[in-house]
């Protein structure tokens, strides 16, 4: 006697037909189950050498076997020369009527839009461009711009100071800058006059967060070092960006103000491009916007670079981005800018 697991036949015959991948295939699966020697002609032969008791048993299984297959190809069948039919038609895989999936594509933040608006003008002046480490030594951001060693921005309270693992490492005073100027520093150790670059990137002061300071900000400063370099040089190129950021009409002033790396050295206002000078929320009913600082570099500077004594002249400016961005589009709270609310930096 023959005893069979129709269970797991039927099981195995699903698997199966489910698994063909085009109708030769299910044409094989058809005959191994219900050709004339396929396997349920096998198990109705076997009915022979059945005991009395074991025939109803097979014939109801093989029945039941043959019924699922016979289901299982017509369904798989079915399914196959559909996708032909999409196939030859053009349509192999895709929904035509289905809505199509709409990939949404992102813009430059508005930081990095003013950022490259800014570069962009002083390149067309002839500056260059370099950025410079965001981890930088002590010298690099205090000492050789003219900050003295006991200078409030020098303190731990005003300045991210690194952890040194390595106590005979060369430099021991690491730090976050605090500014963009070492980047020039290192720009004056490694060339020699003349030159011209503009430093943009991070930097980092340990501010409260509000709606005007932030922990970690954008700054761009430019620096022009050559052999007859004036104050009239400096007013008449910031005057020349100034009007091509912000529009021909504007107005500027300098006004005489103090860094320790620059002397003389000035503060820049323009007439509020928004009121036209007359006072607005803008410009706090000022008529005057403050963009940025400048000067000409301090001797003492090229002295820490080492460039010869007096024979070297040079100009230096610098703004924050987030500044100008908020002054040129009219926002109020700094914190916007890091909030990635999408409805806010859809806008620019």
């Amino acid at each position: 006697m023959t005893s069979w697991n129709f269970e797991q036949l039927i099981t195995t015959s699903q698997q199966e037909i489910a698994s063909a991948e085009n109708l030769q295939v299910l044409e094989s699966f058809r005959i191994k189950y219900l050709g004339k020697k396929g396997l349920v002609a096998e198990i109705y032969g076997s009915l022979t050498q059945a005991s009395p008791q074991e025939k109803p048993l097979i014939g109801k299984g093989a029945n039941d076997l043959r019924s699922q297959v016979t289901e299982a190809i017509a369904s798989k069948k079915q399914e196959l020369q559909t996708m032909q039919t999409k196939k030859k038609a053009g349509l192999d895989a895709v929904d035509v009527t289905i809505p199509g999936v709409f990939q949404e594509l992102g813009h430059a933040h508005i930081l990095s839009q003013t950022t490259r608006d800014i570069c962009a003008i002083f390149e067309k002046l002839g500056f260059a461009i370099f950025e410079g480490p965001e981890i930088e030594t002590e010298f690099n951001n205090f000492t050789a711009l003219n900050i003295p060693i006991d200078h409030p921005s020098r303190d731990a309270f005003d300045t991210f100071y690194l952890e040194q693992k390595d106590p005979g490492a060369k430099d021991r005073n690491l730090l976050l800058r605090s500014q963009t100027s070492p980047a020039q520093i290192r720009v004056m150790q490694n060339h020699k006059p003349p030159l011209a670059v503009v430093s943009p990137g991070k930097v980092y002061r340990p501010d409260a967060v509000d709606a005007s300071h932030s922990f970690m900000f954008h700054q761009i400063e430019g620096l022009l070092v050559d052999e007859d370099i004036k104050f009239a040089d400096l007013k008449g190129l910031l005057t020349a960006f100034c009007k091509r950021f912000f529009g021909e009409n504007i107005k500027m002033r300098f006004r005489p103000h103090f860094f320790p790396f620059t002397e003389p050295s000035a503060e820049v206002d323009i007439s509020c491009y928004i009121c036209g000078g007359k006072g607005c929320s803008t410009c706090g009913r000022k008529g005057w916007l403050e963009i940025l600082g400048c000067g000409m570099v301090h001797p003492k500077v090229f002295e820490a670079v080492k460039y010869p004594k007096g024979k070297y002249e040079g100009l230096a400016f610098g703004m924050g981005v987030e500044r100008i961005a908020m002054l040129k589009h009219g926002i109020h709270d700094i914190r916007l800018f890091f909030e990635n609310d999408i409805r806010f930096l859809k806008q620019f």
